[in-house]
């Protein structure tokens, strides 16, 4: 059974909740990544911002990146999707799958550990031409 702590990128980058959307956008930027975790007060995982979200409810809207913060992203019923740093590659398909998400924060206990990616589950995989694929796909070929 390959765990999740297996496949993870540890040490990802984050923002709290009262950052500013630009000081997201800059972590994005800097580490040639599509997402960062939003980590509240209370240093749980509340939510995930993507490259997307900041182009589509910030910058498309006119908005101002320095005044909006990354808690203003956070889209849904406060409910975050994460995966413990135990669980199975089986279960974290299911997971991505079922909530249609390309990135999982791993977290152990409430602390936040990690990043899996589409990416890192496919690599993982019997099938390595699957994994070098979905790879090649989600790099960021710009930086």
């Amino acid at each position: 059974m390959t765990a999740a702590r297996e496949i993870m990128t540890p040490d990802p980058a984050y923002v709290r909740s009262s950052d500013s959307v630009r000081e997201a956008v800059g972590k994005i930027a800097d580490r040639g990544i599509g997402s960062v975790p939003v980590i509240g007060e209370d240093n749980r995982v509340k939510g995930m911002i993507t490259d997307r979200d900041i182009v589509v409810r910030v910058l498309a809207e006119g908005k101002d990146p320095h005044a909006m913060h990354a808690s203003e992203l956070i889209q849904g019923d406060g409910t975050v999707v994460t995966v413990s740093v135990d669980e199975d590659i089986a279960d974290l398909m299911r997971k991505m799958t079922t909530n249609r998400v390309r990135r999982l924060p791993v977290t152990d206990g409430d602390k936040l550990v990690g990043i899996v990616a589409q990416a890192d589950v496919a690599k993982a995989m019997d099938n390595p031409n699957a994994g070098e694929l979905v790879d090649a796909i989600s790099t960021d070929s710009t930086g």
